[in-house]
C-alpha cells in the first residue's frame, strides 16, 4: 500500500502542500528501481552527509553525477566492449540513481577509491535564515533606537 493521508499534517501547517508531490515521486521513484548499486548515506555531523555507492568495474569516465532542481542524479554506463567471461559476478550493468535534496543543501565534491564512490554533502543554511538574539535596549539607547527607528517606518509608509 503506497498511499499516505497527510491531511492532519496539512490543518496545522500552512505552505507545505508540496511535500505531497515530493512524498508521491519518491514512492514512485522507489517502485521503480532496483536495488544496483547499494549505497550508503552517512551523516557526519549536523549538516555534512556522505553518499557512498558502490561502483565496483566502473571508472571515472563511466560515471557521472548532476544536479538539477534539488535532485541529484548519479548514473553509470558500461562500454559494450568488454572481454568473454567464463562466469561474471560484478554487475556491469547500466543504472541510475537519484537522491532528492533537501533545500539548502549543497553538493561540496566527489572522490572514488577501492570501488565506492563518495558524495560529500553539506548543509548551508544563509545567515538571514539562522536564529539570532535580539539585543533589549533600555535608557537613552532605547530612545535613539526609537528615534531611528520611527524615521524608518516614516520612510517606508510613505512610499
Amino acid at each position: 500500500m503506497n498511499t499516505f493521508d497527510l491531511t492532519p499534517f496539512y490543518r496545522h501547517s500552512i505552505g507545505f502542500d508540496h511535500l505531497e508531490n515530493i512524498f508521491d515521486s519518491m514512492i514512485k521513484l522507489n517502485d521503480v528501481s532496483d536495488n544496483y548499486p547499494p549505497y550508503n548515506i552517512q551523516s557526519n555531523g549536523k549538516d555534512n552527509y556522505t553518499i557512498e555507492l558502490a561502483v565496483a568495474g566502473f571508472d571515472e569516465e563511466n560515471l557521472s553525477i548532476n544536479l538539477d532542481n534539488g535532485v541529484l542524479t548519479i548514473s553509470g554506463k558500461k562500454d559494450d566492449n568488454t572481454p568473454q567471461y567464463m562466469h561474471c559476478g560484478i554487475a556491469k550493468r547500466s543504472f541510475r540513481r537519484t537522491f532528492r535534496l533537501a533545500e539548502y543543501v549543497e553538493v561540496i565534491g566527489a572522490g572514488m577509491k577501492n570501488g565506492i564512490l563518495q558524495i560529500h554533502l553539506r548543509r548551508k543554511i544563509p545567515e538571514e535564515l539562522k536564529p539570532k538574539n535580539i539585543e533589549i535596549k533600555t535608557g537613552s539607547a532605547f530612545k535613539k533606537f526609537l528615534e531611528t527607528a520611527s524615521k524608518t517606518f516614516e520612510v517606508n509608509i510613505s512610499k
